[in-house]
């Protein structure tokens, strides 16, 4: 079994500029993909084990 941790520092100050609209939006299309890559790896009985099957993995990843 293996495990991912993710860990980001956020920043204090929120900024509105378009920089980091752009920053947040990148960095979650890079979650996103992070976490469909990690669940495809996974095999059926692994899914399974976990309550999930790979028709749920594109929701998943989204809703990360």
């Amino acid at each position: 079994m293996s495990a991912i941790d993710t860990n980001r520092v956020q920043s204090g100050a929120r900024s509105s500029g378009i920089g980091s609209k752009i920053w947040a939006a990148l960095s979650a299309w890079n979650d996103a993909r992070v976490t469909k890559n990690a669940l495809n790896r996974l095999t059926d009985r692994e899914l399974d084990d976990i309550g999930l099957c790979r028709g749920d993995i594109e929701r998943i990843a989204r809703a990360h």
